[in-house]
């Protein structure tokens, strides 16, 4: 089976992703109690956002390739169960989520002693993000 990736999807869908996480870790939702629990303070983090272009282009990689695996992953849910797109976007993300991101998660704030509200905001996030990559994906 060849696995046809559209690569204008993958992009949009990690742009997607990167738009999810600027509203995530936004005031409007979740800056200031993520702020709280990380221990950074808002001069700190404006002092931070100096350098921050190399992280966010980092950030934009990483995202291209969760999109990019998603991509695959989708092609061969959608060829066994015969879903729309879109529905098949969703559940395969919400899987991939429930099966490799937040178990990953789970065990850093089990071992790294982080606080569960962290933890909660941060894969809430990435399934946020993810499901939001699902959904591109599946409408192209």
């Amino acid at each position: 089976m060849t696995i046809e990736v559209n690569i204008f999807a993958v992009f949009f869908a990690a742009i997607a992703s990167m738009i999810v996480g600027f509203l995530w870790y936004s005031p409007i939702l979740f800056a200031k109690p993520w702020m709280k629990l990380m221990g950074y303070t808002q001069k700190g983090m404006d002092e931070e956002r100096k350098g921050m272009e190399k992280l966010y282009a980092l950030s934009f990689v990483a995202a291209l390739v969760t999109a990019y695996i998603l991509s695959h992953v989708m092609v061969l849910s959608v060829s066994f169960y015969s879903d729309p797109w879109v529905i098949t976007g969703v559940t395969t993300a919400f899987w991939l989520w429930l099966g490799f991101i937040m178990p990953v998660q789970l065990t850093d704030t089990i071992f790294g002693s982080k606080k569960w509200q962290l933890f909660a905001i941060n894969t809430g996030y990435q399934l946020a993000s993810i499901l939001a990559m699902g959904v591109v994906l599946g409408l192209f």
